[in-house]
């Protein structure tokens, strides 16, 4: 047993503001107060037009800190360079070995060369003292 059912539709007509004069012609909108968007366009232009004058300012003002902290982020990207390209040259099989070997014998030449007489130590604190002059401007 079937049961049927039937279902109404009903439609609704809006207007939509064709002018009915002309077959296909728009109604002319009403007309919109253009002079908030006029001043904002304004005030942008104005501060496009100064941009250039305000960046050179800042930048004669805060040049001592610009450059400090340009070289901060290059001793930074310096550093992250070396890693990656110690950390490359550490993935070949023989390379890591082979500088610690270097690093060994230098340890141990730097070792006998100044640290196993007392001679060749008063030497070392020669040249320290020297480098830290140099490096200082002061003599101490």
């Amino acid at each position: 047993m079937e049961s049927q059912e039937t279902t109404t539709t009903t439609t609704t007509s809006t207007t939509v503001g064709l002018s009915t004069e002309t077959p296909g012609a728009i109604a002319k909108p009403s007309p919109v107060d253009n002079k908030p968007a006029q001043e904002w366009l304004k005030i942008g232009k104005d501060f496009l037009a100064k941009i250039y004058d305000i960046i050179g300012e800042f930048i004669s003002n805060n040049e001592k800190e610009l450059v400090n902290l340009l070289l901060i982020f290059l001793a930074i990207l310096a550093v992250k360079i070396t890693l990656a390209i110690l950390a490359a040259i550490n993935d070949f099989p023989l390379l890591s070995p082979l500088f610690e070997l270097i690093g060994l014998g230098y340890t141990a030449w730097f070792v006998y060369r100044y640290l196993w007489k007392e001679s060749s130590r008063q030497e070392l604190k020669d040249e320290f003292k020297a480098l830290k002059s140099q490096v200082m401007g002061k003599d101490q």
